[in-house]
């Protein structure tokens, strides 16, 4: 059984799978209609959300202006895993994501596992973006004196929390039904219910409706770039970039490095999406060119923009004013702050729209995910059925649906993006090491082609180049108790990668996306390690207990 756990896929049985599982593509399959300009704008609208217009207050509360060297990490992670998913890409180019490139890389127990991480991204990533839509709408709607009850735009389970004067106020003020408070998320669940039927009815339209919303808040994010930019210098706020310390000595980072990387969750949150892109292989018109192009594109797009977003929030308002800002674009245009009123109203504009255009992606890849496993037998058929007349996985589409709405009633935003972010790192890390697994791809005209860089002596030089560099900082990441222990596990596991690269001859790209991950993920608390381990472990016992017997390869002896 231990052996059959790790049973393998070729590149060449998925690729023929999928294609015997989508049948005729006018009668069965998906529709390949999306361009490399149409994938872009689909990575843009994923990336450029919630991360930006919420969870981008709190990250800089923790790590002040230094957070913007976190955000330049969190990029150039994301820039070597998105060459590794490029590659897959080009190898493998079905819907499935990191779950199918699982499948041919590690085998099938991982191949579930990153799936089941995968469903973290996704779906689960989809509900603290649709608890940011609804404050940012909530908070639209009272500057248009529209006020929607208290108790209807807070979650259940924030509010019998009580942490604040205005959580308890709500508590206490809710209507009761058959001795139940009624709270809930309201505006939450409507934006969820109407994305999940703009995905269920079509790719074409999701992309339209997509595209015109990417224009519309990339334009709106230059315009407060240009206008509070120019403020900065103006009002000669440029010294907002060195606060002082607990000492009183001015400096990039007042909270010190370990204060930047307290803001891990909040900042990676930010980059989630770029990895959509890969689930649209089978909607896409030429997915071995243009899916690598896509993706990279959007993520440089996005990174630049987070740098100068990061600097004019910082710039424009002392950072420790961002304590639990959740709409910080607009927070720096209040009264007290520069005092713009328009574009306060205009920036909750944008926000609704660019947090819309979020969870609409999201809400496309956690079916196509589905729909792969369904393939695969390690999730019932009903997942893997295409609607005849739309040709969208509209089975999955709708449970994913209710999977979100459930979701919204039960949990609370922290909660929420702490969760997502470790789950999607996990996923990321286990994209960068299946490429190294992989055998070296020959070079095919028109398709993406990953460098080969020889890491024999080059990656070991790093990590002790890295680690010199880290003591000599003074152990930033050391616990109160002595070392911390996932950034001993780190170092343990990257002399561990530096020792195969120089016998194996590793190529250096995967290896530095896999290291970059890594050290991102010492960042989480431990608590949230507590619950991903929980999920986990319920996800393995759905797989023991149903894909393990009933997988495609299971049922053909696929050792």
């Amino acid at each position: 059984m231990s052996t059959s756990l790790f049973r393998r896929k070729t590149i060449d049985s998925i690729l023929k799978e999928a294609q015997q599982s989508a049948g005729d593509a006018h009668a069965h399959g998906l529709k390949r209609v999306l361009s490399v300009r149409d994938l872009t704008f689909f990575g843009i609208a994923a990336i450029i959300g919630a991360g930006s217009f919420s969870a981008l207050g709190p990250a800089i509360f923790n790590g002040g202006p230094g957070v913007v060297v976190l955000f330049i990490l969190c990029g150039i992670a994301c820039a070597f895993t998105a060459l590794c998913y490029s590659d897959f890409a080009s190898r493998i180019p079905v819907a499935g994501s990191a779950y199918t490139y699982a499948y041919a890389s590690f085998g099938e127990i991982v191949a579930w596992i990153i799936g089941w991480a995968l469903l973290m991204e996704y779906a689960i990533g989809n509900v603290y973006v649709a608890f940011s839509w609804s404050d940012y709408l909530t908070s639209l709607l009272s500057k248009l004196n529209v006020h929607i009850p208290s108790h209807l735009t807070c979650s259940y389970s924030e509010a019998s929390g009580g942490r604040t004067p205005e959580l308890l106020q709500i508590w206490n003020d809710a209507p009761t039904l058959f001795g139940l408070r009624i709270i809930l998320d309201m505006p939450a669940l409507v934006i969820n219910i109407l994305i999940t039927w703009l995905v269920y009815i079509g790719i074409r339209e999701s992309r339209n409706f997509s595209n015109v919303m990417v224009m519309l808040k990339l334009s709106i994010i230059v315009l407060v770039l240009l206008i509070a930019g120019g403020l900065i210098y103006r009002l000669g706020l440029s010294d907002n970039w060195t606060p002082p310390n607990a000492q009183g000595v001015k400096t990039f980072f007042p909270n010190q490095f370990s204060g930047v990387m307290k803001a891990v969750s909040g900042v990676f949150f930010a980059y989630i999406g770029f990895d959509a892109v890969s689930i649209l292989a089978e909607e896409s018109k030429n997915p071995q060119r243009d899916l690598p192009r896509g993706m990279i594109l959007s993520l440089i797009i996005c990174t630049v923009v987070y740098i100068l977003l990061a600097l004019v929030l910082t710039g424009a308002v002392p950072y420790a004013k961002f304590e639990n800002v959740n709409d910080p674009l607009a927070f720096i245009f209040e009264p007290q702050n520069l005092n713009i009123g328009w574009m306060q109203f205009l920036v909750a504009i944008c926000a609704v729209i660019a947090m819309t255009s979020v969870m609409l992606v999201m809400q496309m890849g956690q079916p196509r995910i589905w729909m792969s496993m369904g393939r695969d037998g390690l999730m019932p058929p009903i997942f893997k059925k295409i609607h005849p007349r739309y040709k969208t996985p509209h089975i999955s589409t709708i449970i994913t649906g209710l999977f979100v709405g459930t979701l919204i009633l039960l949990t609370n935003s922290q909660f929420v993006l702490d969760f997502t972010s470790t789950g999607t790192l996990f996923a990321f890390v286990l994209v960068c090491g299946g490429v190294l697994f992989l055998p070296r791809k020959e070079k095919v005209p028109g398709q993406f082609n990953m460098p080969y860089i020889n890491a024999r002596y080059i990656f070991p030089s790093l990590i002790v180049v890295a680690f010199a560099a880290f003591m000599l900082l003074g152990n930033p990441m050391e616990g109160q108790d002595g070392l911390h222990i996932p950034t001993l596990l780190f170092w343990l596991i990257c002399a561990g990668l530096a020792v195969l690269a120089f016998i194996k001859n590793l190529s250096l790209i995967p290896l530095l996306g896999l290291s970059t991950c890594l050290y991102l993920l010492t960042g989480i608390r431990a608590s949230n390690w507590k619950w991903f381990f929980i999920w986990f472990g319920i996800g393995l016992v759905i797989y023991l207990s149903y894909g393990y017997r009933k997988s495609r390869l299971a049922r053909t002896d696929g050792e």
